[in-house]
């Protein structure tokens, strides 16, 4: 599983949003500089996110973003699978799908739920108040992130 630009960056424009919503409504061209991404594409992350009712939008002067509910009210694992679709390491454990007719008979069954639960546990502990809290104190890993 490789979660997206599209779902990194979700994260990464709420996050930025909930740390300087304080000044009002945060202009989207704002957060693009601070976090180095394109305007172009943050665009097509945040309409998803104003569509679902995350993010918040006025237009005009004084215009921007701002979220729609307290950081501690976003879970890390519902926008991930808002941008990303299920987190189901395979297509068996999607959610609504059909039982696999070899479930009985699957060796592998057992390692995949539990790849699964380990995924859904881990994700579903933080928010965006604790990335907020937690700055990077997540590893080293995003010293050698190279996302841009």
């Amino acid at each position: 599983m490789m979660i997206s630009t599209k779902g990194r960056y979700a994260l990464r424009f709420l996050a930025d949003i909930a740390e300087h919503q304080e000044q009002g409504f945060v202009p989207l061209k704002d957060v693009a500089l601070r976090q180095k991404i394109s305007e172009k594409y943050l665009e097509i992350v945040v309409k998803e996110l104003v569509r679902d009712g995350l993010l918040t939008a006025m237009r005009g002067k004084g215009g921007g973003y701002r979220l729609s509910r307290a950081p501690e009210e976003y879970s890390v694992k519902a926008v991930i699978e808002l941008m990303e679709g299920p987190l189901a390491p395979v297509a068996c454990l999607e959610p609504g799908r059909e039982a696999c007719p070899r479930r009985e008979d699957c060796r592998t069954l057992s390692l995949w739920q539990g790849l699964d639960k380990v995924i859904s546990e881990y994700l579903g502990q933080f928010t965006l108040a604790d990335l907020l809290r937690q700055g990077n104190a997540f590893g080293e890993a995003q010293e050698n992130c190279n996302e841009q």
